[in-house]
């Protein structure tokens, strides 16, 4: 007996069957598509493009203005719904394509998934070379889009309308994946698209792929007790997969039950709320003075759902007991086997409520507990003073900037922010109340994901205030989706800090002997540098042109109105404040390895390379 079919191009075959898919986690089910943004070329317009117009009702379709914004507009709108939920992206051939490389990276470094689906060249070879195509001496089987493979966790291209059909399915068990989840690409040849095929019925079927939550092995589980019970100073580090999984109630009820203390790294900030007794902030590089101490004084970390990345650990200078043991509960073994870690295989909130369970009875010594409770209460001390303004209507720093910030926002608002300076003093200093309000991508540090991603998390949740924090550096970027917020009727708060340069790069230059050279945006001097006068540059106004409604604050004052007035708005706005360049963030807690130049004639490098020789030494390899 036949199977019923119905006969859809490529391009149509996949919308409708994007449609259809779901997830369900606990009970609770989501769109796994949520919607796809689009740039349409000659690579996806008569394909893709014409599907999304046949199949409205069925596939929201947003219009961006960059590709790799796109995709960060998606990696936003997957963050805040906890990889529940995803977007989709497609582009043309060629360089619109290209652009969706640095976005596909961010998303797996970062394990957020994103559906790809780039334009290629024509399966059949017929019209050899078409514009924009690639001509490889390895193969005709190369094309652009074979630089996507590297930073995918998913890749294929369908060649054939029936390859579809498993590739599909592959796409989307590795999008509702916890532990595979990142970019996936699907590489759509053009001609390939616009090609009908009698489909199987059953491909359109609503389809439900279940988030797990596996549980930890006995074993493990009873041997990680054991090291928690021995240890006399455990820290856990809270990272990302505290949030992925929900996990922010279940390391509560650890904390309370053991009285074990929790620092947090940049994705995993607010796992815990910020006044809570046993929060300690952030940890490494960027963390807090009291993090840091208990860190390197350690004899257990407990790492759950992080990375370890070089800012966590210092550069494996940060754990200096020489007894000290690791301890990781994580989703994916790869994570949890570094630092040579006892490992619980598991769903973070599986594993946390195991582990308080196997704990009953246990707690920490009084005198640690007071000892970090104290710690927290002297640099909560250092927060005010940076938070501090004692003249009203002086030109605000940007800790004073956060302080003002802070005094606004509401406990469920979501501060965006990415990279330069920033994430250093948000990471020390913001008071996160709530698990989504602090949202830094520091994965990659990706420069221009702050005005995508607060589109991508205010389409994830309409009733949320987004405030998108950005330095004049980041806005020269990608300022674009400014007009795609405007169009969307999105309420996004863009918060543009003016500095006239790259401010985080120009001290990191300072200290590794590179002088702040090519971090400055001024005018070339007589000497040939670039230390001249400001660029006569009013970034406000270029917001303004994009359609932004532009609030321009000169003192401290004027930007906690502004601030408070960006709050109570309901379209996309902009408060732009240039601050006082002088430094009033703490300094870093940690080291961080930055290479110097062993040979150098000039004093600034040779000073940075004997002070760079002096940390390095300090180094470990935990094994």
């Amino acid at each position: 007996m036949s199977q019923p079919t119905t006969r859809l191009t490529v391009a149509q075959a996949l919308v409708r069957f994007l449609s259809a898919q779901y997830t369900e986690r606990d009970g609770v089910r989501h769109r796994l598509i949520a919607g796809t943004w689009g740039i349409f070329g000659h690579g996806n317009v008569a394909g893709i493009g014409q599907a999304l117009l046949e199949y409205g009702d069925v596939m929201p379709y947003h219009q961006g203005r960059n590709e790799q914004a796109m995709v960060h507009a998606a990696v936003g709108h997957a963050r805040q719904l906890d990889r529940l939920s995803a977007q989709a992206v497609t582009t043309s051939i060629g360089p619109g394509a290209t652009n969706l490389v640095t976005g596909a990276a961010l998303a797996t470094i970062n394990r957020l998934p994103v559906l790809l689906l780039p334009g290629d060249y024509f399966a059949s070879h017929a019209p050899d070379p078409l514009l924009q195509q690639l001509e490889h001496p390895a193969g005709f089987d190369v094309s652009v889009n074979d630089t996507l493979r590297p930073v995918s966790r998913y890749f294929d291209r369908i060649t054939r309308p029936e390859a579809l059909i498993p590739s599909a399915l592959n796409a989307m068990r590795v999008l509702a994946d916890p532990a595979e989840t990142g970019a996936v690409t699907l590489a759509l040849p053009q001609d390939v698209q616009a090609e009908a095929y009698d489909w199987p019925a059953e491909f359109f079927a609503e389809r439900v792929w279940r988030v797990r939550r596996p549980a930890p092995d006995p074993v493990e589980l009873a041997e990680a007790a054991r090291a928690v019970r021995a240890a006399e100073r455990p820290l856990i580090v809270a990272g990302g997969g505290v949030h992925h999984s929900r996990a922010e109630g279940a390391l509560k009820a650890l904390v309370e039950a053991t009285g074990i203390p929790v620092a947090s790294t940049q994705a995993g900030k607010g796992s815990l709320r910020h006044d809570h007794p046993a929060d300690l902030g952030g940890i490494g590089h960027t963390g807090t003075a009291v993090a840091d101490d208990l860190a390197r004084t350690a004899d257990l970390v407990i790492g759950v759902g992080t990375r370890y990345t070089d800012f966590t650990t210092a550069s494996g200078t940060l754990f200096q007991n020489p007894d000290v043991r690791f301890l990781n509960l994580n989703i994916t073994g790869f994570d949890a086997h570094k630092l040579a870690a006892r490992t619980v295989v598991a769903d973070a909130r599986t594993a946390l409520e195991a582990l308080t369970e196997a704990l009953a009875g246990h707690r920490v010594a009084a005198a640690y507990e007071a000892e970090y409770r104290a710690g927290k209460e002297r640099w909560d001390a250092v927060v005010d003073a940076a938070y501090r303004a004692d003249d009203e209507d002086a030109v605000p720093t940007q800790t004073q900037v956060l302080g003002a910030l802070d005094a606004v926002v509401g406990d469920d608002d979501v501060v965006i922010n990415a990279a330069g300076s920033l994430p250093g003093d948000l990471h020390k200093l913001w008071r996160a109340r709530s698990p989504r309000q602090y949202h830094l991508e520091y994965g990659y540090s990706c420069m221009g994901y702050e005005i995508p991603a607060g589109i991508g998390v205010q389409q994830a949740a309409p009733d949320t205030v987004v405030w998108s924090l950005v330095g004049d550096g980041t806005y020269l970027m990608m300022p674009t989706e400014i007009v795609t917020a405007v169009q969307e009727g999105l309420p996004v708060n863009l918060v543009l800090i003016q500095n006239h340069g790259y401010a985080s790069i120009g001290g990191l230059s300072e200290t590794v002997g590179g002088e702040r050279f090519g971090t400055a945006y001024r005018f070339r001097s007589a000497d040939g540098t670039f230390g001249g006068a400001p660029l006569p540059v009013d970034l406000a106004a270029n917001a303004a042109s994009l359609g932004m409604e532009v609030l321009r604050a000169k003192t401290v004052r004027e930007l906690r109105e502004a601030l408070a007035a960006a709050r109570a708005g309901d379209r996309p706005t902009c408060v732009y404040v240039e601050t006082d360049p002088a430094a009033t963030a703490p300094g870093a807690e940690a080291w961080w390895d930055v290479p110097v130049a062993e040979t150098a004639a000039r004093e600034a490098a040779v000073r940075a390379r004997e002070a760079y020789d002096r940390q390095v030494a300090d180094r470990r390899r935990h094994l």
